[in-house]
């Protein structure tokens, strides 16, 4: 039976309290564990390119868990947003047969195919970091992170509820399902009139778009970004060189140091936290306790969204600075 998703945050909070309690019992099992226990093996592959903090932060999740829990993890990322190859990448995770696969699944459509070759050879598939039904499409056994269309729901009603009337989504993966998603769920819950500014994963490339769709269009007063490093903090600088800083509301999915600075700062409104760390973290713990003592959850865990304020983003600074939020 699948486990109930909502946006709440006493759910996020429960999924917080939650995971620290299986980290803890992770690390006293794998302590208890007899020394005879097998030697286990996780492949992670993860859509997001290795120079990308955020997808570094699902890596440190992952890398923390495997050294707390005694697995050995290998980790693949293709060059850049690249179906081809992350099909490629899954079809040769699933060659080494390991005794679990973590993969985030931008495209359901695209991976399909691999991810379902690999479970039907009895090789355990969570996904992470995607919109859950992606996971639930391709035959995942759950899927760990969050409702992109609540979260975009959610961003939206808040830049509503901060005044403002006009806004652009800044998406640089136009075609990752749960970037759009985000975008879809933003233009619903903002009620206004909000378009999607297609851009690229070059910062500078970034701004320069965003700083030409404020001139062209004096009226947008608010941007929401969907990556913080590539997107918020580019979005932040192109509103303080054009002088509209207060004028021009900036919101960012995800977390960067630099953002949450921005926000502590007064310069962004919000950051949407989704806990990239636990999307590493979880899955390779969940599939450790199965290949030991077929233990796994039932359903689909929440681990966003969360939306970081003013009051709360300075605390967070330095977590993030570490890859842990």
């Amino acid at each position: 039976m699948k486990q109930t998703r909502t946006t709440t945050r006493g759910t996020t909070l429960l999924a917080a309290t939650l995971a620290a309690g299986l980290a803890t019992a992770a690390a006293a099992s794998a302590q208890a564990a007899p020394a005879d226990t097998k030697p286990v093996t996780i492949i992670l592959v993860d859509h997001g390119q290795a120079a990308d903090p955020f997808h570094n932060v699902i890596k440190r999740g992952a890398q923390d868990a495997a050294k707390q829990l005694g697995v050995h993890l290998e980790i693949r990322q293709p060059d850049n947003f690249d179906m081809t190859q992350m099909a490629n990448l899954i079809t040769a995770a699933a060659n080494q047969k390991p005794d679990g696969l973590v993969t985030t699944v931008p495209d359901a459509e695209a991976l399909s195919g691999p991810i379902k070759r690999a479970i039907a050879q009895g090789i355990p598939v969570i996904a992470t970091n995607d919109a859950p039904a992606n996971g639930h499409k391709v035959g995942a056994l759950l899927n760990v992170g969050q409702d992109e269309t609540a979260a975009g729901r959610a961003a939206g009603k808040a830049m509503a509820a901060a005044g403002a009337k006009k806004a652009i989504c800044v998406n640089q993966e136009v075609g990752n399902v749960a970037l759009d998603e985000r975008c879809s769920g933003f233009a619903e819950g903002f009620g206004g009139n909000s378009k999607v500014l297609p851009v690229e994963t070059d910062p500078s490339v970034t701004k320069s778009k965003i700083e030409a769709a404020l001139r062209s269009d004096p009226s947008i007063d608010a941007i929401i970004g969907l990556n913080a490093s590539l997107v918020g903090e580019p979005a932040v600088q192109a509103v303080q060189e054009l002088g509209r800083t207060g004028k021009v509301k900036v919101a960012s999915f995800d977390l960067s140091a630099g953002m949450l600075r921005n926000v502590a700062d007064g310069k962004a409104v919000f950051v949407v936290d989704q806990q990239p760390y636990l999307q590493g973290y979880l899955p390779v713990l969940f599939l450790t306790q199965r290949a030991r003592y077929g233990l796994l959850p039932s359903g689909d865990v929440a681990s966003g969204p969360n939306l970081i304020t003013k009051d709360q983003a300075a605390k967070v600074i330095d977590l993030s600075s570490a890859a842990i939020r």
